[in-house]
């Protein structure tokens, strides 16, 4: 399993002065803000180190001495680096979403909740988004999240490639294509290239709100300039959307409750 840590702090800190600070190790977990970091055993270790695992989770391993305090003030002052890990990380890393083509069933699309209306059989036009509500012949209900991902690939599709414009624009690449396509556990993908520059993106980003479908394609045109997350790569970010570290923690947070194409058992399409 791959982990990162982050530079560490010195346990001399840690002794509270006046001996009754809450021991850190009386608590399974710590939560700081919207991060929750899962608490190592114990040990003789001299620092307290974060570790971002690659499912996104996040331990916290600190010496036996440490307190809630200071592990608290730890935690603030990398909270900017543990962001930016887990936007690297990609934080599709939730439970799975389990969806049922029913009637009532919500899809969201733009950061917006539409419920599911089941029309005549007769109807066999796949899924359309119309008056508020999303739409879809009883007939087809069983290959209800098929045509899903496809209408979130057609219709997101053409929304993206509208919306990528003006931010590629500012980074110079005026011409720049994005292809939606199952990503598995990616919000998108990018690398250079000496022919058209092109993005590629997960089509359950459409379901984000627009803020954060912008976060991501800025993300990913960075890579266009830089591959790796240099801090070159974050100075590309953070000239084409200063707030990025603020879109990064709604992210973090909201990428686990995406719908990623799962149904019920008895509804696999």
């Amino acid at each position: 399993m791959t982990s990162a840590p982050v530079a560490t702090a010195s346990s001399e800190a840690d002794v509270a002065e006046d001996g009754v600070a809450s021991p850190l190790h009386d608590l399974d977990t710590l939560v700081v803000g919207d991060l929750v970091f899962e608490i190592a055993p114990p040990s003789d270790r001299k620092t307290i180190e974060i570790i971002v695992e690659r499912d996104a989770s996040l331990v916290l391993k600190a010496p036996r001495v440490a307190t809630v305090d200071r592990a608290e003030q730890f935690v603030i002052a990398k909270r900017p680096w543990v962001y930016r890990k887990l936007a690297g990380k990609d934080a599709l890393t939730g439970p799975p979403i389990v969806k049922q083509f029913v009637a009532g069933e919500g899809f969201a699309y733009l950061g917006r909740s539409y419920r599911l209306s089941l029309t005549r059989s007769g109807d066999s036009s796949g899924v359309r988004l119309e008056r508020g509500r999303f739409h879809l012949s009883t007939s087809e209900v069983s290959r209800g999240a098929e045509l899903m991902r496809r209408w979130y690939t057609e219709v997101g599709g053409r929304w993206l490639q509208r919306r990528i414009r003006p931010w590629a624009s500012r980074l110079g690449e005026p011409e720049v294509t994005v292809e939606v396509r199952d990503l598995g556990y990616r919000w998108g993908s990018a690398r250079p290239s000496t022919d058209a520059q092109r993005i590629n993106m997960h089509w359950a980003t459409l379901q984000l709100r627009p803020s954060l479908i912008d976060y991501i394609l800025v993300h990913e045109l960075a890579h266009l300039h830089e591959t790796n997350h240099t801090p070159e790569f974050w100075s590309i970010v953070a000239r084409l959307m200063p707030s990025y570290d603020q879109q990064i923690a709604t992210l973090s947070t909201t990428g686990k409750t995406i719908w990623l194409g799962t149904v019920a058992p008895n509804e696999k399409s």
